[in-house]
């Protein structure tokens, strides 16, 4: 009977304590888990809603390794031929709470970004944010991700001595690396600059290449911009730094939208200026802030008309141009079609001598 129990306490015992405080582990973390989902059923909170949907999968990880790390490493104290198990227990509650810090900020994330409203007529602040919030987390999970490496590879002294040894010896070879990586370097010192002086935001109206497009994603390194005819532009991000280019949204989201027309001298530009404030008044794309109708150029047989009008944002100032190029144009004619551009053609009749010819 005294060897059988010697042999469970030796050999079988910590097998059946890492079971046992692995399933107390998983019945916490499933109490815990089965709480969030009840108050997320029953309460609508942004918060408790996020943590459902992030954390449940990494905390039936995190609950038991806490618990068996900690009974390892209590039970490794009178037992040290059991320090790799708790080397084991250590290395995967390293990574399972990098994983868990990760999944914290990306609530953090969809906390912040649930709390914009996109939905205003003008959105420039909501969008100035959300590239902030953005950038800064994906900044944030890479630093977690290389402090919890780190606290990984100094938790072992045969790896601490390596590092420390590779640490002093590669003067040389780090500066070798630093000229390799001065470009990617460049793209993040540039990324963090425009995620703070914000020359570009998520959604920006931009043109960029002779193309025109919205900025659909920022990350690090490079930017995604979603042309018109829904082709991608990939750029660098340095490009933005070091190149003009137009930004159609820079402070605001409203802009003033153009229609041009060349007409004959003939147009009623007083009836057509009447029309076209018609058009704008019967429209809800015309934020009723701006509107003008003037003749801009002349050239040669025609004269050039210009309609301004102002709308909420790009999409709005799109459409609202279509609209008042299609009505103003079926109203010519309708109504003034000698307006309309034309080709004349005159004849002259040679008179006597002396004397000019008559045009006919």
């Amino acid at each position: 009977m005294d060897q059988f129990l010697e042999v469970l306490d030796y050999k079988n015992a910590p097998w059946l304590i890492i079971l046992l405080a692995g399933t107390i582990g998983l019945i916490m973390s499933g109490i815990f888990i089965s709480a969030i989902k009840v108050t997320a059923s029953k309460k609508q909170w942004r918060a408790v809603r996020a943590i459902r949907e992030n954390l449940s999968s990494v905390l039936y990880f995190f609950g038991p390794l806490v618990f068996i790390t900690a009974v390892v490493k209590t039970f490794s104290l009178s037992h040290p031929h059991y320090e790799w198990l708790f080397a084991i227990s250590k290395t995967c509650l390293i990574a399972v709470t990098t994983w868990l810090i990760t999944r914290i900020v990306i609530i953090v994330e969809k906390i912040l970004i649930d709390k914009l409203d996109f939905d205003t007529p003008d959105n420039n602040q909501a969008r100035r944010m959300f590239t902030k919030i953005k950038f800064v987390k994906r900044i944030v999970i890479i630093l977690i991700i290389t402090i919890g490496l780190s606290i990984l590879l100094l938790s072992f002294d045969s790896v601490r001595q390596y590092g420390v040894g590779i640490l002093t010896s590669a003067g040389i070879f780090s500066v070798i690396i630093g000229f390799a990586a001065q470009k990617s370097l460049a793209n993040l010192m540039a990324g963090i600059q425009i995620a703070f002086t914000q020359p570009i935001k998520i959604d920006d109206v931009v043109i960029v290449e002779g193309e025109w497009g919205r900025i659909e994603e920022i990350n690090l390194t490079y930017v995604v911009v979603n042309i018109w005819d829904l082709r991608r532009i990939v750029l660098p991000i340095t490009y933005f730094i070091e190149t003009p280019f137009q930004n159609w949204t820079r402070n605001e989201s409203a802009l003033i939208g153009t229609a041009f027309f060349q007409l004959n001298y003939l147009t009623p530009i007083p009836k057509l200026r009447e029309k076209l404030k018609e058009i704008l008044d019967q429209t809800p794309l015309w934020d009723g802030r701006s509107w003008a109708l003037q003749v801009t150029d002349t050239q040669g047989q025609l004269m050039v008309v210009r309609a301004l009008m102002s709308a909420r944002n790009s999409s709005d100032t799109f459409d609202l141009r279509c609209i008042v190029r299609e009505k103003l144009i079926e109203f010519i004619v309708q109504e003034y079609p000698d307006a309309l551009p034309s080709t004349r053609i005159e004849d002259f009749k040679s008179g006597p001598a002396g004397f000019p010819g008559t045009r006919v």
